[in-house]
């Protein structure tokens, strides 16, 4: 379905630069992205496809940049002042309990059925996230209580992080935003912590069952960092003005590149 073929193990390991290269800035890209509006995954999934990894290895290498990049934009946001981790604490034991579910649910297809499925997963999720409803920069009325936002986002977030997580961040921040009424702003940094926990909960079993192209999830992690960081600090200066505009276009981008290569 992909066209893709599993280069041999030496392959990987003994990688070209001009491949880590590529995957470096892929990383970058795709750090930034996360840190502004979520769905960095949407780049580096399909990147990690077409050089030749498996669907698993792929999901898996996939969370193990993405957890270093969510750890800079989560610290960063808290650092200054953005994150009430207090509130979290519930929630996130929930994230962690059914991302695990997730995780050892996704390990239970077939390879060839994987490959069938991804792409339509990912075409789902760029349309998803672009046609989500117009958020801002004010505050609205919460629409459920905080014990059930604990639950549904938990729920929510843990399943479809553990399972596939491109567009994590982008998903987790329209909970915040549908449910308990936060900004845009404010939405995207309290999501980071709950991508965080799914994201390390998925990426510790699938190392547990040696998934990870170490040497390709570590050479992205480090331009995850740098991404991560500048787009936090975007978020914190333009809010909504920066996140719309780029959730936007880079969605929708991807949506028609999926949609014409799949």
């Amino acid at each position: 379905m992909l066209g893709f073929s599993y280069p041999h193990e030496l392959d990987i390991i003994d990688a070209s630069w001009q491949l880590l290269t590529l995957l470096s800035l892929v990383g970058f890209l795709s750090g930034f992205l996360n840190a502004v509006a979520g769905g960095g995954g949407l780049l580096t999934l399909p990147v990690l496809l077409w050089a030749g990894l498996p669907p698993l290895q792929a999901l898996a290498t996939n969370k193990c940049q993405s957890v270093f990049g969510t750890l800079s934009s989560s610290i960063n946001f808290f650092q200054k002042g953005f994150i009430n981790l207090k509130l979290l604490i519930p929630a996130l034991a929930i994230t962690v309990l059914f991302s695990a579910v997730g995780t050892w649910g996704i390990q239970q297809f077939s390879e060839q059925t994987l490959k069938q499925l991804l792409p339509y997963l990912l075409i789902a999720l760029a349309l998803y996230t672009w046609l989500s409803p117009t958020l801002g920069d004010s505050d609205q009325p919460a629409k459920v209580s905080q014990p059930r936002f604990n639950l549904i986002s938990g729920c929510g977030i843990g399943l479809y992080g553990g399972f596939f997580g491109p567009g994590m961040g982008a998903i987790a921040a329209l909970f915040f935003t549908s449910l308990l009424g936060y900004n845009l702003r404010k939405a995207t940094a309290h999501a980071k912590p709950l991508v965080l926990a799914s994201n390390l909960t998925s990426l510790l079993i699938f190392i547990f069952n040696g998934q990870v192209i170490w040497l390709l999830g570590l050479s992205m992690a480090v331009a995850q960092i740098l991404g991560a960081r500048l787009g936090s600090n975007l978020v914190i200066k333009k809010g909504s003005r920066i996140i719309k505009p780029l959730l936007l276009i880079t969605t929708l981008a991807i949506a028609i590149k999926l949609l014409w290569f799949a």
